[in-house]
């Protein structure tokens, strides 16, 4: 039988056609044709790029620095990301072979996806997780194999449900913490459970980190760092979320030298390379950054109280977020389901939220909530939001 899609006189790839489209850009696209919309929904800083990053792509600029840079990235970027992973961590990658500039984080997930599979292997991913996990699993012919997460157990990976769906196909375990929609840390214990089961049955993991500077009260664990596992990973970082860079597309992948070199390989066809400028601008935040995203994290911190809280208030349960700028509500007894209920509250209250369903099955029954904003927007927000709750009753 044939396995051809066709629209229209358009024929489409059957890979492409199993992607269901970003149920976060689908918010977007909405608000972005509404006006008086408070926006709670795409994980964005509000916060400029820092002026002294933005200063120094600025100079690069006007000293004519607009040439192609090396495919694997500015050796000083790659020395300056490898002394920073030292000190934050302990884990040392060599800046030549080690190390590999991309295209924000997504690129980085991209290329490890099409550089470790083959068709029909396997990768197991939590569910909810980012909406681009599964995506780049599929794109690479691959096989994503859903592992559910719950509230209950604080959205946290569980090693025997991990092990009870490793296949003789499973190349690779697939973990993104803090997470991106529940903001669930892992901790430590639960992660060396993780490793023990790489190392049983010799798999990767994949750990994206790229909230990794924004925890609350939590260490975060870089999972290279744990014993044994620092050749079993394939590390992916960017500036995106910890220095307000979201818009100049600049991320990291750190791995094996096997590894890398054949995601290199595909980054060579594809991307070519980061913007020199972008590029600039990281060296910048690697170099004098970290007191601005410190301040950033103590606001976003204070928000995240402000947010937690009101949730509950109006009478929506909430997960205690520790992690990235996500607050994860269930909205269950409003007789809703997800998709309904952040149409609805968009339509009727203008306040934008992400249906929980657009991160995986177990994400239904949630919505998520960015408080990546003002507390003034948040506050306000919170008073739409109980106004439509109230408007709708709860089912006790």
């Amino acid at each position: 039988m044939s396995t051809k899609q066709d629209v229209g006189k358009y024929h489409i790839s059957q890979r492409a056609g199993q992607l269901s489209p970003s149920g976060i850009r689908k918010f977007f696209d909405l608000l972005n044709s509404m006006e008086g919309v408070i926006s709670l929904g795409v994980g964005e800083p509000d916060y400029t790029t820092p002026w002294h990053i933005r200063e120094a792509a600025i100079k690069s600029l006007e000293n004519g620095e607009t040439m192609y840079t090396s495919n694997s990235g500015m050796p000083e970027l790659r020395q300056e990301l490898s002394r920073h992973l030292k000190s934050q961590y302990g884990i040392s990658y060599h800046a030549e072979g080690e190390l590999l500039i991309t295209v924000g984080v997504s690129e980085a997930l991209d290329l490890t996806m099409r550089a470790i599979l083959d068709p029909g292997d396997e990768v197991i991913i939590p569910d909810p997780s980012f909406v681009a996990y599964k995506a780049c699993v599929l794109l690479a012919s691959g096989v994503p194999i859903m592992i559910p997460t719950y509230e209950q157990e604080n959205f946290e990976l569980n090693s025997r449900a991990i092990e009870e769906r490793i296949t003789k196909n499973t190349r690779a375990i697939l973990i993104g913490y803090p997470s991106n929609p529940t903001g669930a840390v892992m901790p430590r214990g639960k992660l060396i459970e993780i490793a023990s089961l790489a190392m049983k049955y010799k798999l990767l993991i994949i750990s994206d980190e790229i909230y990794s500077h924004l925890v609350y009260g939590v260490e975060h664990i870089c999972f290279p760092a744990l014993p044994g596992m620092r050749d079993n990973t394939i590390l992916l970082g960017g500036f995106s979320k910890a220095y307000a860079m979201t818009g100049w597309r600049i991320g990291y992948a750190c791995a094996p030298t096997e590894i890398i070199a054949a995601m290199t390989k595909i980054h060579q066809y594809t991307m070519m390379c980061a913007p020199t400028m972008a590029q600039v601008a990281a060296i910048e935040a690697l170099r004098f950054g970290e007191n601005s995203s410190m301040e950033m994290v103590a606001d976003y911190n204070r928000r995240r109280r402000v947010i937690v809280q009101g949730l509950r208030d109006i009478g929506l349960p909430c997960f205690e977020p520790t992690g990235a700028f996500y607050a994860f509500p269930s909205i269950k007894c409003t007789g809703m389901n997800s998709e309904e209920f952040a149409e609805r509250l968009l339509t009727e209250e203008k306040v934008a939220v992400v249906p929980g369903s657009a991160f995986g099955e177990c994400g239904e029954g949630y919505i998520r909530c960015c408080y990546a904003t003002s507390l003034d927007d948040i506050k306000e927000a919170l008073k739409r939001m109980k106004h439509f709750i109230e408007k709708y009753g709860i089912k006790k």
